[in-house]
């Protein structure tokens, strides 16, 4: 599937999503709307397990469209508008209901980054450099980057980062745990689809996305609520044709044949 920003392809239940915004892969208004649609559509799509997220040619996504932001100036409502379209975009992202794997094959920088950091997992090419350079716009991250970051980094070192807007390279986002893991250049696609390939194959979907839900809202919420709906789902899952299929399988000594497989 081809849209104007962006191209989506299919491979092994695995779904790739490619920013095709040259020459940097800027977040314009247009492109974030078709990426909203186009996570929208993976959700619902059952032959669509896991998705990779990655930009075309040198860039991961250089950041917003500063072309865009001259028609800003003055708007209030514009410019909060703008900011709450980037929010929703990683927002539904982070929720998506099958692993998202961000594979950043170049710059990631201030939208680019918080698009980056809104994945459940991220892989990045050794060309790749990260940063949040808003503050030398007189700007500030406005699409989840000061929350995002400060939860995974810690407040001490999310101020450093964007206040010095410093770019990282790969080697010290991964010191930050902001990069999980570092590919090649030429191996970062097929570095991602193993991964993703490893947390699909053998699982039933009904558990994956119940692991991904108490994962990521329960990181969101107090230890008693997350443990709560731990219970809850863990109760859900018995009642599934997946979870009877699964620990008979295990007790026959069997490979499981999922319904949701």
């Amino acid at each position: 599937m081809t849209e104007k920003y962006v191209n989506v392809t299919l491979e092994q239940s695995i779904a790739t999503v490619e920013i095709q915004h040259p020459p940097a892969n800027a977040l314009s208004s247009g492109c974030i709307d078709e990426l909203r649609k186009t996570f929208r559509n993976l959700a619902g799509e059952e032959k669509a397990k896991a998705i990779i997220l990655t930009g075309s040619g040198r860039f991961f996504v250089a950041g917003a469209d500063i072309k865009e932001f001259v028609h800003a100036f003055d708007h209030e409502k514009k410019s909060y508008a703008m900011a709450e379209a980037g929010q929703a975009l990683c927002d539904e992202i982070e929720a998506m209901n099958k692993p998202v794997i961000a594979a950043i094959n170049g710059p990631a920088l201030g939208g680019g980054l918080e698009v980056a950091l809104s994945c459940h997992y991220r892989i990045a090419s050794q060309t790749a450099i990260l940063g949040l350079p808003e503050l030398k716009l007189g700007l500030i991250p406005s699409f989840g980057g000061t929350q995002r970051l400060t939860e995974i980094i810690g407040t001490a070192k999310a101020l450093d980062m964007i206040l010095s807007s410093k770019q990282l390279s790969v080697e010290e986002a991964a010191e930050l745990c902001l990069v999980q893991t570092i590919a090649e250049p030429e191996e970062l696609y097929q570095t991602a689809h193993t991964l993703a390939a490893s947390w699909i194959d053998g699982k039933s979907m009904t558990s994956v996305t119940r692991a991904l839900e108490c994962i990521i809202q329960g990181s969101q919420e107090t230890r008693e609520n997350g443990l709560q709906r731990e219970r809850q789902k863990f109760s859900e899952l018995f009642c599934t044709e997946d979870a009877k299929e699964g620990v008979q399988a295990f007790i026959d000594k069997r490979k499981p044949e999922f319904i949701h497989g």
